[in-house]
């Protein structure tokens, strides 16, 4: 497969076509750093400057594409350039191409290229003067500064320069996606809180409903649809206001997201009270000091999503529900009645169980759920010391 340079930017081509037209018009006007008489050039032809020039301004195109190549091609049109009467403009053109192969060669090149020339101009300014014993020959040494030296340290000023804004974008948009993807996680964090909440709150005032609702329409005794409608509406009410609750805390501007009365297990009297309305036979056995107010949440929601699936898919029994501080951990167990094969009284989704695992792991505790003989049992473990896995 033949390999093709990239194209020459267009403002090379400027670049090599005013060089070549301002030469060639100091050719015209006669203008010239040396002259025949000179010793030192050795092709006296009128045409001989040109063309070192046109070698030179041909490679400018190249100050991009090829800078090396450039550089290697212009350095011996500049030797040409030495042995003729010469021309300024071959002289410039090829400071440009020192300047370009630093700026735009390869690293390796970016560093050789400045500590070469500075050589140079070391030795082209203290060798002539040596040998000559004139201080006149450090002329030369500086001349080659001038030409090499100096536009090579300039490329390499510029080349740090550009690579340093280059690392700094760079950085930049690094932070940008970095801030993207933090943003994106929160919002997704915050989607799957708020999911949690509204299955754990609303779920279990709905499932009351469904069921409730089922035996109103089935029993034939006035009394018991009364009692049933009874359940309905306080479910309804107790649903609808922690729904608007819900909705007031999506609404807030202030960045406090948690609920203004966040549930604690000081409620846990309140949330068997209203399962044992529902017709669960619950019983609590609870004995706990304080504990941080994340863990009190993640306890209770767990013992309320296990309420509610009890109600919906427990047997005739005994609900029992145990909490217990020990070794710097809390230890919550619910226990239901379980008989393989039963329909559940309400529709599922398997979410709760998802829900509760989530906020057992969030807080680095453990979580199980399963049948054990005749028993449905939730277990769940939080630590109580930050840092410290149950």
């Amino acid at each position: 497969m033949a390999l093709t340079l990239p194209r020459p930017h267009r403002d090379d081509w400027r670049i090599a076509v005013g060089g070549l037209l301002g030469g060639v018009l100091l050719w015209v006007l006669g203008i010239r750093p040396r002259t025949p008489s000179d010793g030192l050039v050795l092709w006296d032809a009128s045409w001989a400057p040109l063309v070192p020039l046109a070698v030179t301004a041909a490679c400018e195109p190249l100050r991009r594409t090829a800078p090396r190549a450039g550089l290697m091609i212009g350095t011996a049109a500049l030797i040409l350039d030495t042995v003729t009467c010469g021309s300024i403009v071959t002289v410039v053109l090829y400071t440009d191409l020192v300047y370009a192969a630093v700026l735009y060669g390869t690293p390796a090149s970016a560093r050789r290229i400045p500590w070469i020339t500075g050589m140079l101009t070391v030795v082209g300014g203290v060798l002539p003067a040596a040998l000559w014993r004139d201080p006149q020959g450090l002329l030369i040494g500086v001349g080659i500064g001038v030409v090499a030296f100096a536009p090579a340290a300039t490329g390499w000023v510029v080349r740090n320069h550009r690579d340093a804004a280059e690392a700094a974008r760079l950085r930049a948009e690094q932070i940008a996606l970095l801030a993207e993807m933090d943003r994106a996680q929160a919002v997704t964090a915050e989607r799957t809180r708020m999911a949690r909440e509204l299955h754990d709150v609303i779920a279990n005032h709905l499932s009351a409903i469904a069921i409730h609702s089922t035996a109103a329409l089935s029993l034939g005794d006035p009394e018991t649809s009364k009692g049933a409608l009874g359940v309905i509406r306080e479910n309804s009410v107790a649903g609808l206001a922690e729904m608007r609750r819900l909705i007031g805390i999506l609404r807030d501007n202030d960045g406090d997201l948690e609920p203004a009365a966040t549930p604690t297990l000081d409620g846990l009297g309140g949330l068997v009270g209203g399962a044992r309305a529902n017709g669960l036979d619950v019983t609590l056995d609870a004995g706990h000091d304080a504990v941080p107010a994340p863990v009190e949440l993640a306890a209770y929601r767990i013992v309320q999503e296990s309420l509610t699936n009890a109600l919906k898919h427990a047997a005739k029994g005994r609900v029992h529900i145990g909490l217990q501080q020990r070794s710097g951990t809390l230890d919550v167990r619910v226990t239901s009645p379980y008989r393989s094969g039963d329909a559940a009284r309400a529709p599922g989704s398997g979410a709760g169980l998802t829900g509760m695992r989530e906020r057992a792991t969030l807080l680095g505790g453990t979580f199980a759920a399963g049948p054990d003989g005749g028993v449905w049992t939730v277990h769940a473990t939080f630590p109580l010391t930050e840092g410290e896995p149950a």
